[in-house]
């Protein structure tokens, strides 16, 4: 028997000239309510997870992969829709503010998918060498942590056109590509800058617990 979650939100990727690499999943519907973490690879090649509270950072990180599993509050600010929207993202010691650019080609295709088909497992099945080929790194079906299964339903895609990111307030440099891929897990982002909207649907074995592999740092600590 398996339990089945399902995400429904944003994901943003972007790179920096310093080497930080920086994926926000900002999520409007999910079983624990709204939510958004960030994955942060550092330019020495630790993957940090930026997660709001103990079920987000066991879930993803259960899910994921990570050196670090920080917890700190996590939040979101937008204005504006679509192409003319900027976020502004605060989480512990990174602050992120970005503006979303023109719709992809790509964006207009994934619009014209019925969202009932395009969550589908099957659907999925078919997309995912497509996928890959469209998008070298990006899969939409794959194999997570925990003997957990992934797919994601992508039904938007615009290109980021500017960001710019602190860490404990140190610039981090000007936007660039996502170059290396992060490694976070099975899939990475589009290696341009890009705000996905998406549906992410996790199967969990109902055997396998909702822990945390690796040690959970508080706020403050």
């Amino acid at each position: 028997m398996t339990t089945t979650h399902r995400f429904t939100g944003h994901i943003a990727g972007v790179g920096t000239s310093g080497g930080t690499r920086l994926v926000l999943g900002c999520w409007d519907r999910t079983p624990q309510g709204p939510f958004a973490d960030v994955m942060v690879a550092h330019p020495d090649g630790r993957r940090e997870l930026l997660a709001p509270n103990d079920w987000v950072a066991g879930f993803v990180s259960d899910t994921y992969t990570f050196d670090t599993v920080t917890r700190v509050p996590v939040n979101v600010r937008r204005t504006g829709f679509c192409r003319a929207s900027r976020w502004t993202v605060t989480a512990g010691p990174l602050t992120w503010q970005f503006s979303v650019g023109p719709r992809s080609p790509l964006g207009y295709v994934l619009q014209s998918v019925p969202r009932p088909l395009g969550t589908s497992l099957p659907f999925a099945h078919l997309t995912d060498p497509v996928a890959r080929r469209v998008m070298p790194g990006v899969r939409t079906l794959g194999t997570a942590g925990n003997d957990r299964t992934e797919w994601y339903s992508a039904y938007d895609l615009h290109a980021i056109a500017f960001s710019r990111a602190a860490w404990d307030g140190h610039d981090l440099g000007s936007l660039t590509d996502m170059v290396p891929p992060p490694d976070f897990g099975f899939s990475s982002t589009p290696r341009r800058p890009s705000l996905t909207a998406l549906t992410s649907t996790v199967r969990i074995p109902d055997a396998a617990p909702i822990v945390s592999p690796v040690p959970v740092t508080p706020p403050g600590a």
